[in-house]
């Protein structure tokens, strides 16, 4: 243990846990809710950082990747998948013609839209279990 660090108590670990436990639940209720659907809950995370993204309503397959913490090969196959179902479209920037813009389409925000109501109301639900627990380091 470092010089000045206290260790910690039993009830630091509970408060871990709980955290960690309301998380898995949260991610849990979020792949059933995807999957009822018809997508998987990776299709829903790129929508959603698609539509998230600060400032613009589309991204780059490599800000996409970013958020997703995935390899730029495996968000362009997911983007592949997405564009067969009809949820988005790449488009070639217009300011760099190198990088692709990934858009929603209109079946991918009606979509989008159902998806996030739900997680929204699920997370209202545990909010208090989504408070950071205070551990004195």
């Amino acid at each position: 243990m470092k010089r000045g660090m206290r260790a910690l108590a039993k009830s630091d670990y509970e408060q871990l846990s709980e955290f960690r436990y309301q998380m898995r639940r949260f991610e849990r209720f979020s792949e059933r809710a995807a999957q009822a659907e018809g997508i998987t809950p990776l299709q829903y995370l790129l929508l959603l950082h698609v539509k998230g993204y600060p400032e613009r309503d589309w991204a780059t397959i490599g800000e996409l990747a970013e958020r997703l913490q995935a390899q730029h090969h495996g968000v362009v196959a997911l983007v592949s998948r997405c564009e067969v179902l009809g949820l988005v479209e790449r488009r070639a920037s217009e300011r760099d013609r190198r990088q692709v813009e990934v858009h929603l389409l209109p079946d991918g925000e009606k979509l989008l839209a159902r998806l996030a109501e739900l997680h929204r109301a699920e997370l209202r639900s545990l909010e208090s279990a989504f408070t950071i627990p205070q551990i004195d380091l």
